[in-house]
């Protein structure tokens, strides 16, 4: 029961239902990875099973050698995650070369990790990197507000970050690196799994056209507060929209790297261009 009575496996379920909770998690739309310490992997060791083969990703990242990762499985449902974890999670580790996962623990009655894992995996290995270790949480969900936007919306990331940071005064403190965004791709596959891995490189945030939504975290309350500020920010959008009234008024445009230095954040000026 080592995992079952851990504090990982409790925040990894939370946000699970904080997400199935605000509707972002139709059927089985959604996916959660996190990267475990070392102290949280030692503490679910006792229930790890290592008779399970090797899957070949069809991407590498040899800085992820070695690491463990739990993670939503494919086909399961978000309102489900709570109610038997040990049948809709699953924990994985990587190989040596990078390239491969076993499952170790969890998926009891069969499956694997969800079908975006080698989106998830390249965008870890990414922010990993970028941070020194401390980002652990990739979370996708498809809020609704957000996918309105990539209709209506060029596809860029100048236009959606300007936009979302005028909506609401903390979307420049909060993500003060503005949003990326993927046009329309097939999803579960490693091309999409790049074009966002390298995106997660100047972004915490990539909206996928008319999809959905990933975003990062060093924990899970960081990774769930990230998506839920741009889709509060979108949903603003969208209901002054909705009205047919003209906008008289916003943040205005210089005001908003005034408005994250206040609190010690640094505005990606050049989304303003």
């Amino acid at each position: 029961m080592a995992v079952l009575e851990s504090e990982v496996l409790k925040g990894f379920v939370r946000l699970c239902d904080d997400g199935w909770q605000q509707g972002w998690h139709e059927r089985n739309g959604g996916n959660l990875t996190y990267r475990m310490t070392d102290a949280e992997v030692e503490e679910c060791k006792p229930d790890f099973k290592y008779d399970k083969p090797w899957v070949n990703m069809g991407v590498k990242a040899e800085n992820l050698a070695g690491e463990y990762f739990m993670a939503t499985g494919t086909g399961k449902y978000f309102r489900n995650m709570s109610l038997d974890p040990e049948a809709n999670i699953c924990i994985v580790e990587i190989n040596a070369e990078g390239d491969s996962y076993r499952i170790v623990w969890g998926l009891k009655n069969g499956g694997g990790p969800t079908s975006e894992f080698p989106s998830h995996y390249l965008n870890h290995s990414v922010k990993a990197a970028q941070t020194n270790g401390a980002s652990r949480v990739i979370y996708h969900a498809h809020p609704v507000n957000i996918i309105a936007l990539t209709f209506v919306l060029p596809l860029n990331h100048e236009t959606f970050s300007k936009i979302l940071w005028q909506s609401m005064t903390e979307c420049p403190i909060v993500y003060p690196n503005g949003v990326g965004v993927v046009e329309w791709m097939i999803p579960g596959g490693a091309e999409i799994a790049l074009r966002t891995s390298e995106l997660m490189k100047r972004f915490d945030i990539v909206v996928w056209a008319h999809h959905g939504m990933f975003v990062t975290g060093n924990d899970f309350d960081l990774a769930f507060g990230l998506m839920h500020t741009v889709e509060k920010s979108a949903e603003i959008y969208i209901r002054m929209l909705s009205t047919g009234l003209p906008m008289l008024q916003t943040i205005p445009e210089d005001k908003l790297a005034e408005c994250a230095a206040a609190y010690g954040c640094k505005l990606d000026e050049s989304l303003l261009k």
